[in-house]
């Protein structure tokens, strides 16, 4: 990670994701070349009820206003700081063939998208105070037989509203189900199948998303690897991980408070703490004076507040300890209490709910597995331990960083390794692979795998845009087709996993005032997509 000297951000993560697919209500409408013919069944609420809708329980509902275009009924779903309130329906399409998919939407960040089309889910978004629409389109995979649409909103934004969502396609041959599924059903199958705010496939909260049944099928079918068993979900709710590093100094992106950090993170990490006066293992934070004044007078008070409303939401807040000029050495026994002290006085003062270990100038695995158990013990439950290596830190079990996150295995939450500033490296298979590859962030996750850390606790770290690290920053698809090659062994390169990890942890990145400079694109395409993800 950068330190406050310098001018450009250089930064951290490591990880993969996918997730079990939701099983819709699967619509179908006649005609199986009627290409034009809407195979949305109950398109416009025309029914006045959520008929043949999946909503997340007690997020959906139909309303007479407002309405698009004097038509009778909308759907009206009201997203939470914990529910993005998704709804969704399956419908029986073929394969090989193309579809277009519209609605029209009112509101703040309301998606349309797909998931388990068989090739890349799509979805696109807007937000708008006045009904607008939102189109897309996609072609099916080879053996998909359904596909499942979704509408959804964004934590805390309050109430969307959809109408006349339409799908043109060829129809499916499918066999049709009961066309008569009540809301309190819809309601019902959204509960079970709904784990998360920011997770599941009926909670998506992204544009892209997972696989659906179907999809799932067709994979265990060939030749692709089984899935693993998932491992425990992280805390506080959610399935995955999206991180990202608030800046406790001014280097040229934007200067932002924690309240303006947007709503995607779900980890934030304070960065940087540093070493005491005393240089025995001792850390300190405050927060910098050039940043305070650039902020119109930030206050430790604020902070404090915008932190503990960042938890109301469902959201952590960590110390990042040290970053890439950091000097703190944790190198005896003395040196992993007086760490584990004062880290969990800092946590106490401010808030935090845990630390990141960015030590980029190597650590002791011995003292430092000392000190995190010394301060998880103290911190008790709801500790959250994330950690920042560089690639070259975590390329065998042997290795000072990966050694260490075997070692705390029991409390680590996630480690987003730094898939950046690094050059080519070995992946798992021995291979050599171009660091800003699909191959170079898949087979380095694998590594992490392979030596023992569950699937869950291994992050994708990537730099938000270009100003953001020397070298590393990867458009958002290589991110994404990276996690879909690690969780259900779809857009791989030539790497590819022998076991699928469907419970992969989920991204990071360096930094929110870097993405925010580039118009938060970091939050807005891999934060959403890793929040769609099962």
């Amino acid at each position: 990670m950068p330190s406050p000297r310098r001018t450009t951000g250089v930064v951290t993560a490591c990880a993969t994701a996918f997730g079990l697919a939701l099983t819709g209500l699967v619509a179908f409408t006649g005609g199986a070349d009627a290409a034009t013919t809407n195979l949305v069944v109950n398109p416009s609420f025309g029914t006045g009820t959520l008929a043949n809708w999946t909503c997340d329980a007690g997020t959906g509902s139909v309303v007479s206003s407002p309405t698009y275009n004097s038509s009778p009924y909308a759907l009206a779903a009201a997203a939470t700081s914990s529910d993005d309130a998704q709804c969704s329906q399956t419908i029986s399409v073929q394969p090989n063939s193309s579809y277009s998919l519209s609605s029209e939407v009112q509101g703040s960040y309301v998606y349309l998208g797909t998931t388990g089309d068989g090739t890349t889910d799509v979805s696109t978004w807007s937000s708008n105070s006045a009904w607008n629409q939102l189109s897309t389109s996609f072609t099916t995979g080879a053996s998909t037989k359904s596909v499942t649409i979704y509408l959804h909103g964004w934590y805390g934004q309050g109430t969307y509203y959809a109408d006349n969502v339409t799908l043109t396609g060829p129809a499916g041959s499918s066999p049709s189900p009961s066309a008569s599924v009540s809301a309190s059903a819809s309601a019902s199958a959204s509960a079970s199948a709904s784990a998360s705010p920011s997770a599941s496939a009926s909670a998506s909260a992204s544009p892209s998303a997972s696989a659906s049944a179907s999809a799932s099928a067709s994979a265990s079918a060939s030749a692709s690897p089984s899935a693993s068993a998932s491992s425990t979900p992280p805390s506080g709710g959610n399935k995955h991980w999206v991180t990202g590093y608030w800046q406790d100094f001014d280097n040229g992106a934007t200067d932002q408070t924690i309240a303006a950090v947007n709503p995607a993170y779900n980890i934030i990490a304070v960065a940087f703490a540093t070493a005491d006066s005393a240089g025995d293992g001792g850390v300190t934070f405050s927060l910098d004076p050039t940043l305070v004044s650039k902020l119109g007078g930030y206050t430790t008070a604020q902070f404090e507040a915008d932190i503990a409303a960042k938890h109301a939401a469902g959201d952590k807040v960590v110390l990042s300890i040290g970053g890439q000029d950091g000097t703190i050495s944790i190198a005896s026994s003395t040196a992993a209490t007086n760490f584990a002290n004062s880290a969990y006085a800092l946590m106490k003062q401010y808030g935090f709910d845990g630390v990141d270990i960015d030590l980029e100038n190597g650590l002791n695995p011995t003292y430092m597995t000392q000190a995190l158990d010394q301060l998880a013990a103290k911190a008790g439950s709801g500790f959250i331990l994330t950690m920042a290596p560089q690639t070259i830190d975590m390329l065998s079990a042997g290795s000072d960083y990966l050694a260490t996150a075997l070692d705390v295995k029991s409390i680590l939450t996630i480690v987003n390794t730094q898939y950046y500033n690094s050059g080519s490296m070995n992946g798992c298979d021995g291979g050599v692979y171009s660091e800003g590859s699909v191959d170079f962030i898949t087979s380095l996750a694998c590594t992490a795998i392979e030596a023992g850390l569950s699937p869950s606790q291994v992050g994708i770290g990537v730099p938000a845009s270009a100003s953001a690290a020397g070298s590393g920053y990867v458009a958002p698809s290589v991110v994404e087709n990276a996690l879909n090659c690690l969780a259900k062994g779809t857009n791989c390169g030539t790497f590819k996993p022998t076991t699928l990890w469907p419970s992969i942890g989920g991204v990071m990145t360096w930094s929110t005032a870097w993405d925010a400079s580039n118009g938060n694109q970091f939050a807005l395409n891999e934060g959403a997509f890793v929040h769609a993800m099962p």
